[in-house]
């Protein structure tokens, strides 16, 4: 099992993958989230580099320099979001948009890392068991004089650097090929998920249905560094909804003011696909004027007339957050339906292969755990799962070893 496995480098995981699409890293938040509209991505790789900017006499320097240009993170909408509900930056929002993107980068933390093409399967999974969401992958394009050529040539192509294009490895990539190679785990795969250990019931992200949605910042902002979600809960602790990065990567920027003056069911209802409802949105102009945030109000007046989210379930990506979770329902007495999300639930004696299967399904990177009642009870994550994996892995090695060991 495992000499299968450990035949398998990073490449073959990224065949068909695109390449990324990124920005230098002295780019402005609103050069990001430009970015970003225009593009089908969920995120935006941001590079210590800017080879789209360098002159002709600079391009020498540039090709010297192949190998210091090093992906240093990676943004998408909703941290965009989370930025511009500070009350500083609520408070002018166009100013906001002028700073730099390294303010939407964490300082700690070592999301992205770098492997060579030729790199294991089983070195990826280490990395991403340390806490890497993305791995960055060279894709292979020639040798040295090429990459030089190719470097010179597309010196303004935002998907170039070192001469090379790259490509993200993500959580769901390494989880859908153990799925893909599911026969090899058959003892583990089958286990229901509270005997593996990988249930969290600690420190779950969640908020009550009447909690001010700004209460969930904090939460959010800890979500998408764990590619998971903000759990929604009535009185009895159970799951009505969530809060998901995956949503509000699809929302406007003045979605922001909602989250300043909504409570966390409203704002479920606001960012919902079938767009916000318009009692909603005059709620939020209201609640602005009280707080006499003018420029707020006037971010949602340039939008007057526009969803503040898609009307649709978005079309799939190759990122986390790929594919709409939802199912049609109709929506007060109106003949009109529309799509709305609903959280992803298991329960605790959901065998593995059942929850992974799910998560992927709907490709997300978590499921939540609830009881029968729909009593929140925890949270699985594709991290979690890749564990029982890189475990069974570990076993079989050691297994092996003991055979031929003399006694």
């Amino acid at each position: 099992m495992a000499a299968s496995l450990l035949a398998r480098e990073v490449s073959d995981l990224c065949l068909g993958k695109p390449a990324l699409r990124s920005l230098s890293v002295s780019a402005t938040v609103g050069d990001a989230l430009t970015t970003l509209k225009r593009s089908r991505d969920n995120y935006i790789s941001f590079w210590n580099c800017n080879h789209g900017h360098f002159s002709e006499v600079d391009k020498v320097d540039a090709v010297a320099a192949l190998d210091d240009c090093r992906c240093v993170g990676k943004v998408c909408v909703a941290d965009i979001i989370g930025f511009l509900c500070k009350e500083e930056n609520l408070s002018n929002p166009g100013i906001a948009l002028q700073a730099p993107v390294s303010v939407l980068i964490p300082k700690t933390g070592d999301f992205v890392r770098h492997l060579e093409s030729n790199a294991s399967l089983v070195e990826a999974m280490d990395l991403i068991l340390e806490g890497v969401q993305n791995i960055v992958i060279p894709m292979e394009i020639g040798g040295k004089n090429s990459r030089k050529k190719l470097l010179q040539n597309n010196l303004s192509k935002s998907t170039f650097h070192n001469g090379r294009q790259y490509c993200w490895l993500t959580q769901e990539d390494m989880v859908r090929y153990l799925v893909n190679s599911i026969s090899l785990f058959s003892s583990a795969a089958v286990n229901p998920i509270n005997s593996l250990d990988i249930i969290n019931v600690q420190d779950i992200p969640a908020v009550h249905y009447d909690d001010p949605a700004s209460s969930a910042l904090p939460l959010l902002a800890k979500c998408l560094e764990m590619q998971t979600s903000v759990a929604i809960i009535d009185g009895d602790g159970k799951l009505i909804g969530e809060i998901s990065p995956y949503k509000l990567n699809y929302c406007d920027e003045d979605v922001a003011a909602a989250i300043a003056t909504l409570s966390a069911g409203e704002l479920m209802a606001y960012i919902d696909f079938g767009g916000p409802p318009e009692d909603l949105i005059q709620l939020v102009k209201e609640r602005l004027q009280e707080r006499k945030l003018v420029k707020a109000l006037e971010l949602m007046e340039d939008d007057s007339g526009n969803s503040s989210v898609s009307s649709s379930c978005p079309s799939s990506s190759d990122d986390e957050f790929g594919v709409g979770r939802s199912v049609v329902k109709s929506v007060g007495n109106s003949a009109r339906s529309v799509k709305r999300s609903e959280a992803i639930v298991c329960h605790p004696w959901s065998s593995l292969v059942a929850v992974m299967i799910q998560a992927l399904a709907h490709r997300i990177n978590y499921v939540w755990v609830v009881e029968e009642d729909r009593t929140l009870f925890g949270i699985v994550t594709f991290a979690g799962m890749m564990k029982i994996f890189r475990e069974t892995i570990e076993d079989h090695d050691l297994g092996k070893a003991l055979k031929k060991s003399p006694t």
